[in-house]
């Protein structure tokens, strides 16, 4: 990988799990979710104008784009059910490992083949996500709704990636930005009004409108993070290699839990956090 697109995958592996940080402090998850997609518009928007990018130029690529949104909507929903149940550090690291996803959908339904050290990778992982989660005294999967979550997640972000990967190729990130939120902003507010089945529930998702500023920051910081991403698979960056590079983010997202949001279990899911991150990187690099 080309030094300049490593540092800009490793600075979104930085910021990602900062803004959902910053999300999972929030009062309403939902509504700041609600808001940081305002904000992406709000920014891809003019982004893209400035740049002199055809808004347009998305009809090229509507069969990308609507696998973009469908797996946009099912990563956000997963990511913001599974922030509302349990610890950032224990599940983040889940959502985030798109690359043993991949790896395995290949093996089993592709026909795939693994060298021995790959296999190695996938334990690595499986131990990983499973280390954890595991309190003494507490049956290991202590609680499966949000470990089904923090899969659902992954499945979502790895198609993702793949359908985004392919569709800078053809036009400008800001512009695929700004149609992608166009069309799950409507789904978010749909499905998080219907959070708990409260009648209030839609009113709730704005939060933003009375003091934007900590929702400023939070759309600025994703915007970036993402916005890197792109950039990186628009300079060639193959979507695994990026993808595993990205893992980075896995062992921050645990140091943020415990140094910011006072998780328990630190020390022990520092070293969870670094097997599955170590992990994801053998199945990809040796793939």
């Amino acid at each position: 990988m080309e030094l300049h697109i490593a540092i800009m995958v490793l600075v979104s592996a930085a910021l990602h799990p900062l803004w959902n940080a910053m999300i999972k402090r929030d009062a309403v998850p939902e509504g700041a979710f609600v808001g940081n997609a305002v904000m992406l518009l709000l920014l891809a928007g003019p982004h893209s104008l400035i740049g002199g990018y055809d808004l347009l130029a998305i009809t090229q690529i509507w069969h990308l784009l609507a696998i973009t949104v469908t797996a946009k909507l099912v990563y956000t929903i997963s990511l913001v059910v599974m922030l509302r149940r349990g610890d950032l550090s224990a599940y983040y690291p889940i959502a985030r490992s798109s690359p043993a996803f991949i790896a395995a959908v290949s093996a089993v339904f592709l026909g795939a083949l693994y060298a021995p050290m790959a296999l190695v990778g996938i334990a690595m992982v499986i131990a990983g996500a499973f280390w954890l989660q595991y309190k003494r005294g507490v049956r290991m999967l202590d609680n499966p709704v949000t470990l089904m979550f923090a899969l659902i997640a992954m499945v979502g972000t790895a198609v993702n990636s793949i359908a985004d990967a392919r569709a800078v190729q053809v036009v400008a990130p800001s512009v695929i930005f700004f149609w992608t939120f166009v069309f799950t902003l409507p789904g978010f507010v749909l499905a998080f009004g219907l959070f708990d089945g409260k009648s209030q529930g839609f009113t709730r998702l704005f939060p933003w409108l009375r003091n934007p500023l900590p929702y400023v920051k939070i759309g600025v910081l994703c915007y970036v993070s993402y916005l890197l991403i792109l950039l990186a698979y628009e300079g060639g960056g193959e979507v695994a290699a990026v993808n595993a590079v990205r893992q980075a983010s896995i062992p921050f997202s645990v140091l943020l839990g415990g140094l910011w949001l006072k998780e328990a279990d630190m020390g022990q899911r520092i070293l969870g956090s670094l097997l599955l991150a170590a992990g994801i990187v053998v199945i990809v690099m040796v793939r």
